[in-house]
């Protein structure tokens, strides 16, 4: 393996290659050096810039699930750096085999904590993780979707669990009421909260109702008749003149009366 570079490297090779040959040697002698020194820290951030190629390869694999890839190549980032921290050269383990499950386990950690917009059991969160892993696998092998049933066996957890965790999912992320979406490149759709929560014309019914119900009791009886003919049994002037045996225009003022006397004294009067 040629000698590391000391010169940092440049942002845009985060994503470079990803071979790890060698690397082992590396970490060997960075284990020699007393921790805290100069030449230990040197080697030390060294080594974490080579090996960043591999915590863009799990943070690009597990995006696109609700949380953004930046974050995720952060935890994996942090991943990394424990994984070279705690690795043993005396074990002669390769690297990679001990760093992977390192970063992948910090990863699955930032999902089941931080990814959830309600509380979920952890037993269900862990259950969820393993769902698409464990969907891939039988859709390769029975070549369809798989059962509940079949799902549960493959994970060997309770088909109820199973269930639980596959519901869990749509807990997973929520959209903001003040979202809004473009339904075409011409039409704007409102936000949700623009389409919910608007007023209830029944409750202003109600209250109209409520206030003027006495009012209706003290009116004299033939003018309480003529409203409720009126608006509640849908007769017409004429037709109510012709049962009360009096001319259209005396139901007329009868009613335009009533109306103005009920709406005086149903508002408030203004100073």
């Amino acid at each position: 393996m040629t000698p590391l570079s000391t010169s940092r490297p440049r942002p845009t090779r985060r994503h470079g290659r990803n071979s790890y040959d060698g690397i082992e040697e590396w970490l060997t002698k960075l284990a020699d050096l007393p921790p805290g020194s100069a030449e230990h820290s040197r080697m030390r951030t060294q080594i974490q810039h080579l090996c960043l190629p591999l915590a863009d390869h799990i943070a690009r694999r597990y995006s696109g699930r609700g949380q953004h890839y930046e974050d995720l190549y952060q935890v994996a980032s942090l991943g990394l750096v424990a994984a070279i921290d705690r690795y043993d050269a005396a074990r002669e383990t390769p690297f990679l085999a001990f760093a992977v499950p390192t970063v992948l386990g910090e990863v699955r950690r930032h999902f089941r904590d931080h990814g959830w917009s309600v509380r979920v059991p952890r037993r269900t969160k862990e259950i969820q993780l393993a769902l698409a892993p464990a969907i891939e696998t039988l859709c390769h092998r029975l070549s369809r979707m798989p059962t509940a049933i079949e799902i549960a066996i493959e994970l060997d957890v309770d088909l109820l669990e199973a269930t639980q965790a596959m519901l869990a999912a749509n807990a997973y992320t929520s959209d903001s009421l003040d979202t809004s979406a473009y339904d075409s490149d011409d039409e704007y759709a409102p936000s949700v909260a623009n389409t919910l929560g608007t007023e209830d014309s029944g409750y202003r019914i109600t209250e109209e109702a409520l206030t003027l119900a006495p009012l209706l009791d003290e009116l004299p009886p033939r003018e309480r008749l003529v409203l409720h003919l009126r608006f509640f049994g849908d007769q017409t002037q004429a037709q109510i003149a012709e049962r009360l045996g009096v001319s259209q225009m005396q139901v007329s003022r009868i009613i335009s009366r009533t109306l103005a006397q009920l709406r005086a004294r149903a508002l408030p009067r203004e100073d």
